[in-house]
């Protein structure tokens, strides 16, 4: 029975794209594939027939012969050392490419002949407490980081005296291996190499060919002026030691301030309680306030202030972590009830007492009612 063309075998005219070609024989092969023709006696014979257009037409130089000398260039020797098709090798060899397009990328991919798969490191992360005065400065901190390094002795490679890996025979280096069974090809990890594409006859007597080697590392890291809790540092490079000289991970250093004895903090604004006398809340005055940056700043306090008053020292906040000026700092007072009064004091404060009653009559009968009452609920 003669063949019929592998262009109308995959649906595809002849001035077809690799890529046009590949997608025709996508749903070719999905279409007709025997698992799910099983009521179709003729399912597997036009399956291999649309595996054998595809091994001819998805190769540049025998999809030239063909176009040139037809099914002919691949009979009686034709073909300039061209295999034959419609074998179960070349069968499985067009659908194990397809299967690669379709899975490589879950599957880890193909690796290329002789490629080095050495491994990244890990990434590390580093919890760093700061005051809330280191912050509004900013601040250089030394840590202490344990992990791995790359093996000095063996410059990271695994192998004595620093010599290069060689590529493991087994995968040729792709890192896995393939197994055919029946219409599929079932892909692992190289057990000879675990996956890393090479292997290391001599391996190193430090790393024992891990090439790197556990260690701890002194880094001195720049804090930024603003940072806040779960504020993110990362710094490239510094994280765990690839395997076998492959490159390093990253290390992320995670912020946490204290909390503050006096100041509250909110964003780029500060917050803190100021305690202030009757007299000064009374008939105003002046109070002098700590600021984060080490300094005293004086605040007027209005005659007749109440306590939860609240007043804002423009600038005097943290500064913002990516620039854009500083937040304010909002002072909040506290009126102070003496305790421990002498005898002149009690005096004055009854005189004075009294000469509100006169000046206010509602406000001084109300107040002598909490008190009645508070005298006869306390007997």
């Amino acid at each position: 029975m003669a063949k019929r063309d592998f262009y109308e075998v995959l649906g595809v005219v002849r001035t077809a794209s690799t890529e046009e070609i590949k997608k025709a024989y996508r749903v070719k092969a999905k279409e007709l594939h025997p698992d799910r023709n099983k009521d179709n006696p003729d399912a597997e014979a036009q399956f291999k027939e649309v595996n054998e257009a595809y091994d001819c037409l998805k190769d540049a130089d025998r999809k030239a012969a063909y176009d040139r000398f037809g099914h002919a260039a691949f009979e009686g020797g034709m073909g300039g050392g061209q295999r034959g098709y419609g074998g179960q090798g070349d069968f499985a060899s067009a659908f194990s490419d397809v299967f690669e397009d379709l899975f490589g990328d879950f599957m880890g991919g193909r690796g290329g002949g002789g490629r080095s798969r050495a491994a990244r490191g890990s990434d590390l992360r580093y919890n760093l407490r700061v005051t809330l005065e280191e912050a509004f400065k900013g601040v250089q901190k030394t840590i202490s980081v344990p992990g791995s390094s790359a093996c000095t002795a063996c410059n990271g490679t695994g192998a004595e005296g620093g010599a290069e890996p060689q590529t493991c025979p087994t995968c040729a280096g792709m890192g896995k291996v393939r197994a055919q069974n029946g219409f599929f090809t079932v892909e692992r990890t190289c057990p000879t190499c675990g996956g890393v594409g090479q292997v290391v006859k001599n391996p190193c007597r430090v790393c024992h060919g891990a090439g790197r080697v556990e260690k701890e590392r002194n880094l001195a890291v720049n804090i930024p002026a603003g940072v806040e809790t779960g504020t993110r540092i990362r710094l490239a490079g510094e994280g765990e030691a690839g395997m076998r000289g492959g490159p390093a991970g990253d290390l992320y250093i995670f912020i946490e301030v204290r909390e503050h004895a006096i100041f509250q903090r909110d964003g780029v604004h500060l917050f803190c309680r100021v305690p202030v006398s009757i007299a000064s809340a009374a008939l105003g005055g002046e109070v002098e306030v700590p600021t984060i940056d080490g300094g005293r700043s004086k605040v007027k306090v209005p005659a007749g202030s109440q306590s939860g008053r609240q007043m804002r020292l423009r600038g005097k906040g943290m500064p913002a972590l990516r620039g854009g000026g500083s937040g304010d700092m909002v002072i909040e007072l506290a009126v102070e009830t003496p305790v421990n009064l002498t005898a002149r004091q009690k005096e004055l404060l009854r005189e004075f007492e009294k000469i509100e009653a006169e000046n206010n009559p509602e406000g001084a009968t109300f107040f002598k009612k909490v008190k009645s009452f508070w005298d006869s609920m306390t007997g």
